[in-house]
């Protein structure tokens, strides 16, 4: 079975809040009639017909021979309005992708958003979203309005996530430093890959995976950086005391334990994925419906890999379906 644990979907209500809500984010139009959300000036969301349409996703889903779609908001996420009408957008967002999952239950799951700019309501809606609706994990971003995740005042969040042995995917969010990434559309090319590196890196040195072990982090993009810079992480382990003051082991040692999805298509990286977590910590990602995202390619960039098949299927679903939570109840693998 293949399983896509990194797609997109956005309820007609979440992107009418978007222009309805009086925040600092600024919609516009580029030059294919498409809607743009900018923050602080930079693209940060193509808005595209699939991303509210389920009956087109099935489609285009059979199409690229994926039988399961993990569905998710993505940036913004719900951290850009006020604290009540964050959770009112986290409720409406988690009740909606909850009752696709309801109506087709062999074809998605789906990860719950939580309104993180005010921990109490995270944890609240948290456990709605996992008891109440049946929900198979969470996604949160990578900084929350460029508060980093190792923050003091996240930790009753992670506490509770990491006692229900949880799915957490860390996905980038507008990157510290966008005011440089105005031109090109760098946010999300390259802005949000470094973003998701230095959130995971800032995690590992402050031993927040030592302290949650029994939280299954999935990071985005195939890890940003962090397969490349594995080594380098572990020099700074070795050279430097603040480094190691919160470890006791290497970096890597729990960088290897994290999933990383293959939102990447790039064989070369793939393969270095491959070679630093192994095939057992790979799980298949594909960014639909974004611009940027392709099924397709998601699944030809596994298939093409010299690896054994075992591996691949291992990759293109059974980690996926291995870890998540069950909507009867049931949990994942919990690490010792």
């Amino acid at each position: 079975m293949r399983v896509d644990l990194h797609t997109h979907y956005y309820p007609a209500e979440y992107l009418g809040a978007l222009e309805a809500l009086d925040t600092a984010l600024e919609i516009t139009e580029d030059s294919n009639g498409n809607k743009i959300v900018k923050d602080r000036g930079a693209r940060i969301l193509t808005i595209t017909p699939e991303m509210s349409d389920p009956t087109v996703r099935i489609r285009e889903m059979d199409e690229a021979g994926i039988d399961v779609q993990v569905l998710s908001l993505s940036t913004p996420n719900v951290y850009f309005a006020s604290d009540e009408d964050s959770l009112n957008l986290a409720e409406t967002t988690n009740d909606h992708l909850s009752a696709l999952c309801e109506e087709s239950p062999d074809r998605f799951m789906c990860l719950a958003s939580v309104p993180l700019t005010n921990v109490d309501y995270a944890i609240k809606e948290l456990h709605r979203a996992i008891h109440e609706l049946g929900m198979n994990g969470l996604i949160i971003g990578s900084n929350i309005n460029r508060r980093p995740l190792n923050s003091e005042e996240f930790k009753p969040f992670f506490k509770e996530a990491d006692r229900l042995g949880l799915v957490v995917l860390v996905h980038p969010m507008t990157p510290v430093g966008v005011e440089l990434m105005y031109e090109y559309g760098l946010a999300p090319l390259i802005g949000f890959v470094f973003d998701t590196t230095l959130a995971i890196t800032r995690m590992v040195y402050s031993g927040m995976m030592e302290e949650y072990p029994n939280i299954k982090f999935v990071v985005a993009h195939l890890g940003g950086a962090i397969p490349y810079l594995l080594e380098r992480i572990d020099n700074g382990y070795r050279a430097y005391p603040e480094c190691r003051q919160n470890l006791s082991a290497p970096p890597s040692d729990y960088l290897k334990e994290l999933y990383y999805d293959t939102v990447s298509f790039h064989q070369p990286a793939l393969m270095c994925a491959h070679q630093t977590v192994g095939a057992g910590h790979m799980v298949l990602g594909s960014d639909y419906p974004h611009v940027i995202g392709s099924m397709s390619k998601s699944v030809s960039s596994i298939l093409g890999l010299e690896l054994p098949q075992g591996e691949k299927q291992m990759i293109l679903g059974e980690n996926a379906l291995r870890i998540l939570r069950r909507n009867n109840g049931g949990e994942g693998e919990t690490r010792p």
